[in-house]
């Protein structure tokens, strides 16, 4: 299955969600890239529209490569894989390092997408968390953990595209996981769309303005 860009990916997506349209339901996106996918899942379930506010942690001299994931909060939730991180040479050093860069990307997103509005509660709600595709799953755990730490009551994790090991591996982490296509062998996320160029910060603001 190949996606004309992420806002058909996230229509697409959209009707696989619509059983979970409610009042207590909330989506929220992995920023950047799945802002555009998220914003019309949200429009389509009549549901706000919030972020997760997750930060990869890279291989060295291979950022790309998640080894594990940060996202933000009064306790910053840190997912890593061990094995991954040995293979790649990540020692607790360059771990740290990594995880301290990544808190003030989120930082600097936070104050540029929020303004300093609060994040939306998720205490009690279904959270749907989306992102426009899955490679290793470290950020989307990272965000399905916090989410519940937070008090999700459900959560739920839909992508248009993903491997299905790794799909299988977050059923472990998630209520629920949707993902459209599955595609073996599983290439880049990229790969998959015809337009796949970079989300701005400008349009993640207006994707949650118009929300």
């Amino acid at each position: 299955m190949i996606f004309r860009d992420r806002r058909q990916a996230g229509a697409r997506l959209a009707g696989a969600l619509s059983g979970f349209a409610g009042p207590d339901t909330i989506v929220l996106a992995l920023p950047r890239g799945g802002v555009p996918v998220a914003a019309e899942v949200a429009r389509a379930l009549g549901a706000p529209l919030d972020l997760v506010m997750v930060r990869k942690i890279g291989a060295p001299g291979h950022e790309e490569y998640a080894i594990g994931a940060v996202v933000d909060g009064a306790d910053p939730q840190v997912v890593l894989d061990e094995d991954a991180a040995r293979l790649a040479g990540a020692d607790t050093a360059y771990v740290e390092r990594a995880k301290a860069q990544a808190l003030a990307e989120i930082e600097r997103r936070r104050a540029a997408y929020r303004g300093g509005r609060a994040p939306a509660s998720v205490a009690g709600k279904t959270a749907i968390v989306v992102d426009d595709g899955i490679a290793t799953g470290a950020t989307a755990k990272a965000a399905v953990r916090a989410l519940r730490k937070a008090g999700a009551a459900r959560t739920i994790l839909a992508v248009p595209i993903a491997p299905v090991e790794t799909v299988e591996a977050l059923r472990e982490e998630a209520d629920e996981v949707v993902a459209l296509s599955m595609p073996y062998p599983f290439h880049a996320v990229g790969l998959y769309y015809d337009d796949f160029s970079q989300t701005s910060d400008e349009e993640v603001v207006a994707a949650l303005r118009d929300a």
